[in-house]
């Protein structure tokens, strides 16, 4: 199977630990059940027909009548046709370069030695960790201000945001997933507060990683690259031979390049104009 064959499987499967599946002919909708962060409809797998604005129109109506966000996700390569039927219902399309860990260089480099000269601790998370809370809040504040630059927001913004982001019922459903080995949390830690975070999904031999957020003002510093470096560690220690993320632009997969990670394709992401 080629590697963008492997990805698509694995985006069909990880929603469905978490959500049920609606069947839209070419789209499927996945909408969670309980608390966490919404899912997104994409092009059904195995689907040998095109996708037109009709099918995203209906899907969208759908999620609207759900209460969920009007949102799609899918890779260009694998649905060449839904792009313009996402604008052609008017939906904003936004490219994120889709990368896959090439297994010639799949060592990761040393973590940052900036990250390690300042007593930070790069670790994977137990259930028990007591930064597991700002490890799920700090994602939130670095994707309200996205890019590389440093940021305003700090530790005082952090903490504020964590009863929202961390309550327990999404800090009970992170320790599950944990213990049930579904999901594998990393973060740059000081003290007890996580500066910055990301995570990594396993479906088979293929995980994802995902959600690689840093607090905005402690930019600049490696800790992306230590926590991105420590979750490829984990996952090639635990056999997994398919590796892939998608970065946040071009600035952010060029330090994704310096871990061996090689571009592959496209994601797109589909929502309405703000």
């Amino acid at each position: 199977m080629s590697v963008l064959g492997q990805l698509e499987g694995f985006y069909d499967a990880v929603p469905r630990a978490g959500a049920r599946a609606e069947d839209h002919g070419p789209l499927t909708l996945f909408v969670r059940d309980g608390a966490g962060w919404p899912f997104y409809a994409r092009p059904t797998l195995g689907h040998p027909g095109p996708v037109g604005a009709a099918d995203v129109a209906r899907v969208r109506a759908r999620q609207r009548e759900l209460g969920v966000p009007e949102a799609f996700e899918w890779v260009d390569e694998t649905a060449p046709t839904l792009r313009a039927a996402a604008e052609e219902a008017g939906l904003a399309v936004h490219t994120h370069p889709l990368m896959v860990l090439d297994p010639a260089a799949a060592e990761p480099a040393p973590h940052a030695s900036s990250v390690l000269s300042e007593g930070l601790s790069v670790r994977i998370l137990a259930s028990a960790d007591p930064a597991l809370p700002t490890a799920l809040t700090v994602p939130h504040l670095a994707f309200a201000d996205p890019g590389t630059h440093i940021g305003t927001a700090g530790t005082n913004s952090l903490t504020a945001l964590v009863p929202l982001h961390a309550d327990p019922v999404a800090v009970e459903r992170a320790t599950t997933r944990i213990d049930a080995g579904l999901t594998v949390f990393a973060a740059a830690v000081d003290g007890t507060t996580a500066l910055c975070a990301g995570q990594y999904n396993p479906v088979g031999e293929v995980c994802e990683i995902v959600g690689i957020g840093t607090l905005p003002a402690a930019r600049r510093r490696g800790l992306a690259y230590a926590v991105t470096a420590t979750l490829v560690e984990d996952a090639l220690a635990h056999g997994l031979r398919t590796v892939f993320l998608s970065a946040g632009d071009e600035d952010v997969a060029r330090i994704y390049a310096r871990l061996g990670f090689r571009r592959v394709g496209t994601a797109l992401i589909a929502e309405p104009f703000v």
